[in-house]
């Protein structure tokens, strides 16, 4: 049997009933992120759900991972910048340069695609916005640029924002709280100018399987993946396949290699060797 970290989805449901097949770390099913460290860092898992900016960082540094082209969770990321409209009610992204902005950890996918977002679309400085983080790295080995710094002990990423310790904040959701609001106005018609532009989409979690699994047996965990995917509906925002996944690779790639998350730009068929 194989040691799997996966979430419960609607795409996953029919993959997790396979307990013949696969130990699940059921404990994580709610939150597999929380368990990313210990698939990149103690190699816990052979089959491992797996944000997309953490592989690309731990195969970097020769985790013994590949990928296989089954999308987990896509999302555009535009609505989980958020500000206190109550502090700073005009700021726009563009008033970013010399801010405090939170966000879990400076790598994390999310992050990343913020980033990527604010540079590339607001013409924002990353290196003149003053990040600060909660956590580390999943991958021990990475080091945050110079302009990040921890949170004090005990703060946690909404009270300072609320607090106005923050000026904005990168958040895996957006709390329920009136006064936090998407920074990013009509961030849902900014997603979509975004798809357009780039011709695809912000991959999040995909599919990773240790090295010393043999390709018959990736190539089964992938089959069911597949059906379970299919029994879901077939959710058109998850693609599977590497072709259908290579534009959106391309781009996570792109994305990584320009924040100096990653020290090359790598092809994507060499996230499946």
């Amino acid at each position: 049997m194989l040691n799997t970290l996966m979430g419960e989805y609607p795409v996953t449901k029919q993959f997790r009933s396979h307990t013949d097949k696969f130990a699940f770390a059921d404990e994580f099913k709610a939150n597999p992120a929380s368990a990313f460290k210990r698939t990149v860092r103690n190699l816990e898992f052979d089959v491992s759900e797996m944000a997309i900016m953490t592989h690309l960082i731990a195969k970097a540094h020769g985790k013994p991972y590949r990928l296989l082209p089954f999308v987990v969770l896509a999302r555009f990321q535009h609505p989980f910048l958020v500000f206190n409209s109550n502090k700073n009610p005009s700021l726009v992204p563009e008033d970013l340069h010399g801010k405090r902005v939170g966000v879990r950890s400076y790598s994390v996918t999310t992050g990343a695609w913020i980033r990527h977002i604010l540079a590339e679309d607001y013409r924002v400085d990353l290196a003149r916005i003053r990040w600060t983080t909660f956590e580390e790295a999943h991958v021990a080995e990475f080091r945050d640029p110079p302009n990040v710094q921890r949170a004090p002990a005990g703060k946690d990423i909404k009270g300072m924002l609320q607090a106005g310790e923050l000026d904005a904040a990168i958040m895996g959701a957006i709390p329920k709280e009136g006064d936090i609001q998407p920074l990013i106005r009509d961030p849902e018609a900014a997603g979509k100018r975004w798809a357009e532009k780039h011709g695809g989409i912000q991959l999040n979690h995909l599919v990773v399987v240790k090295n010393s699994v043999s390709r018959d047996m990736a190539d089964e965990v992938y089959r069911l993946l597949v059906e379970s995917k299919k029994a879901a509906g077939n959710p058109a925002m998850l693609p599977h396949g590497l072709e259908a996944n290579r534009r959106n690779l391309e781009l996570a790639i792109d994305c990584a290699y320009k924040q100096a998350l990653i020290p090359r730009r790598f092809a994507v068929d060499e996230l499946f060797e």
